[in-house]
């Protein structure tokens, strides 16, 4: 049994009788018929009171080049098809929302395998397989007496500042708090007068140690390391999460998820691309490549056809550069101090520091990834000829462009002015590679003049954001972002932190991006390439924050909120008008409407949802299954994905190993005629701890395909 502790086997040790009596009806029900194939492991799971319908059974093998798993969920009789699994012996057990895991058995596909369900014998061990956010949601909130001075929390911070540090700008924009792991105290730290100090050395552990206790301790004035000691001794003591997660039920019976170990124990990912968002039967059936960001130089690649996982080392053109860590980064080059499972043990060393990947329609692979050291070569600066740095220069950039072809492994280097963090081709005839994380400016990469002259200066250019404040529809000379607006000129906004999401419009060629996701008002930035103007969409209250977006087939913006919401922006549905003197980002908050997420929020606060999404991603094209346009989130406290369709939240859970976490995804459609089979969506854990989900030190992340067939026995 994969039951993650000794306490949790402690928790088992009165429930043998239990067995003895599921054992009992097995038989009878196990009568339901159940048609599999030859590729196929099918059977019947049975509890004390008949079929457990809704629960998840998972088939597992060490007998393929790279552990793989199939999981899949039994109907409303009890009933299961796990299909199209390879050749191999493997492990199959039953997991489920008010159980325990059952005893492995051992089964080859084409074998009918029944299964007993052992419920849990108590609520703390049905707990056990909880999700994060069911023990998240038992953190306590500052109430709002705390803020403005009135206690130990820095003046100037709100309760919204707080939130959005605790939810997904801060801690878990980097990985899960909720899971075991980070539920209780690693007794490698040692003893402390109290759970608050035990949290301030917690932090500092790592490379990105520093990181965090800049924010905690320094942002936050330490004020939180209270409340999370409070939680863990709480926890500790025996408390439990006050409500219980619902079994899959409807189409989310129909899941099917395929796993893949790829990486190393001591690395982690940040994200994969499978095909081209825009064409997304390109690269059908082919390999998946991943992106390591700050942890390693080694992009792993796996085959889903052969199971087999490749590396490829990503090269810099400056092989004198140092690593792409410490200042200016968002991790350090050595550990603040020793972590509890790997101690003084260095585990990043990037150089290349590859982010984010985007498939094109020749099946190249344009990466955002470093390729030198941060000062800026000479055409980008005061002086050059560059017609970008002669309206706006650039001193330094922390990430550039690269662009890998897979056929012959060829690494090309585009070396940007601007810093990059998220790619996106555009749908105009250049294939414009558009960027996030570019800072002040819009800036792109012209493919089409790269392809034809190399020339990475000639086939760049970025340009800063002015807002269209004198209403003549054209860009004129502005007025800086500190400066008062003129009724004669137009004015140029630092939008916060800068871009974060990118989203080329395939309506009217507009480039959106998501801002102010670190600092500045949270908002939706809309840049035409026609004219040079932006428009920016600040968040209404009473939402909050914003992260990872994108746009859908009829121009609308997506976006994960902090406030634990799937916000939408219209811009069609704006009534005042769109550019002037008034229009500088609260002008239109009836563009937006706003979509909870599911699972429980934080007390004291109102309604809410303490989901903390990292990622929206919008599908197209029905890879999934759902229909077009419907947009999918991240669920990173909820160990997996939701969709929404039709004003329906849909959980797309991956239970297996506890505590999945992504950063992004993908769709691809491998074959238009082989029905459900053909498609699906494609993602890998992508936090920053492989070592915190279930299996502790030694896990790997592992690339998940996620697939829709149309009943939970298809096959």
């Amino acid at each position: 049994m994969l039951l993650g502790t000794k306490a949790l086997r402690r928790l088992m040790m009165g429930a043998r009788f239990i067995l003895l009596v599921i054992t009992f009806p097995t038989g009878l029900y196990a009568q339901q018929t159940v048609s599999i194939g030859g590729n196929d492991i099918g059977g019947v799971v049975t509890g004390p009171t008949g079929p457990e319908g809704g629960v998840w059974v998972i088939a597992e093998t060490t007998e393929l080049p790279t552990k793989y798993a199939k999981i899949v969920v039994t109907d409303d009789q009890g009933r299961y098809v796990i299909p199209d699994l390879p050749t191999a012996k493997y492990q199959v057990w039953v997991r489920g929302y008010g159980l325990v895991d059952s005893g492995k058995l051992s089964a080859k596909p084409g074998q009918i395998l029944n299964h007993t369900a052992v419920p849990a014998p108590n609520d703390a061990a049905a707990a056990h397989y909880y999700p994060a956010i069911y023990w998240y949601a038992m953190m306590k909130i500052p109430p709002v007496s705390e803020f403005g001075g009135k206690g130990n929390i820095p003046e100037k911070l709100t309760q919204v500042d707080w939130l959005k540090q605790m939810k997904n700008i801060g801690c878990i924009g980097c990985h899960q708090i909720g899971q075991e792991a980070t539920r209780t105290i690693p007794a490698a730290f040692g003893k402390f007068d109290s759970s608050e100090d035990a949290w301030m050395r917690r932090v500092q552990s790592g490379q990105s140690g520093e990181q965090m206790t800049n924010q905690l301790a320094g942002n936050f004035g330490g004020a939180p390391f209270k409340y999370l000691g409070d939680w863990t001794d709480r926890i500790a003591k025996g408390e439990l999460p006050k409500s219980k997660p619902p079994r899959p039920q409807g189409v989310e019976r129909n899941i099917v998820i395929t796993e893949w170990e790829w990486s190393t124990p001591d690395k982690y990912l940040h994200d994969l691309i499978s095909s081209d968002k825009r064409n997304p039967t390109v690269n059908a059936y082919g390999p998946l490549y991943g992106s390591p960001e700050y942890s390693t130089d080694n992009m792993p690649i796996l085959d889903p056809k052969t199971n087999k996982v490749s590396f490829f080392k990503m090269p810099v053109a400056d092989t004198e550069m140092p690593e792409s860590l410490g200042p200016g980064h968002a991790a350090s080059i050595k550990p603040l101090q020793a972590s509890a499972y790997w101690g003084e043990q260095k585990l990043w060393d990037t150089r290349a520091n590859n982010h984010n990947s985007m498939f094109d329609k020749k099946g190249r692979i344009w990466l955002a990834a470093t390729v030198r050291g941060m000062d800026n070569p000479a055409f980008c600066k005061k002086g050059s000829d560059h017609p970008s740095a002669k309206a706006f220069p650039l001193e330094k950039s922390a990430r550039q462009v690269a662009m890998l072809d897979p056929k012959t492994m060829k690494y090309s280097f585009i070396d940007t002015c601007f810093a990059t963090h998220h790619p996106q081709l555009g749908y105009d005839e250049n294939n414009t590679l558009w960027l996030s994380g570019t800072g002040p400016v819009a800036g792109w990469v012209n493919t089409k003049m790269f392809d034809e002259t190399g020339d990475a200066a000639k086939s760049q250019g970025w340009s800063p954001f002015v807002l269209d404040t004198n209403g003549n529809g054209k860009r004129d000379d502005y007025v800086e972002p500190n400066e008062a607006v003129d009724p004669n000129k137009d004015k140029r906004i630092v939008p916060g932190s800068g871009p974060y999401a990118v989203m080329p419009s395939p309506v009217d060629g507009s480039i959106w991006y998501t801002v102010g996701v670190f600092g500045g008002p949270p908002a939706v930035l809309r840049y035409d390439p026609a004219t040079q103007l932006s428009e920016i969409y600040n968040v209404p209250a009473p939402a909050y924050g914003i992260r990872g977006g994108d746009i859908d087939k009829n121009g609308v913006v997506w976006a994960s909120l902090s406030s634990g919401h799937l916000g939408s922006f219209d811009r069609r549905k704006c009534k005042g008008p769109l550019n002037g003197p008034t229009a500088t980002g609260n002008h239109c908050p009836e563009g937006w409407s706003f979509y909870q997420y599911p699972g429980p929020g934080f007390e004291g606060i109102g309604e809410n949802s303490a989901e903390s999404s990292y990622y929206t991603w919008v599908d197209q094209h029905n890879i999934f299954g759902l229909g077009e346009n419907v947009p999918m989130s991240t669920a990173n406290l909820n160990d997996g994905f939701v969709a929404m369709k039709d004003g329906k939240m849909i959980t797309i859970r991956i239970p297996y190993p506890i505590s999945f976490y992504a950063k992004g995804f993908d769709g691809r459609i491998d074959d238009p005629n082989a029905g459900w089979k053909g498609r699906g969506l494609w993602s890998t854990n992508g936090d920053r701890t492989p070592w915190l989900k279930e299996g502790g030190k030694g896990s790997m992340p592992r690339a998940v395909h996620i697939q829709l067939r149309p009943d939970p026995l298809a096959h």
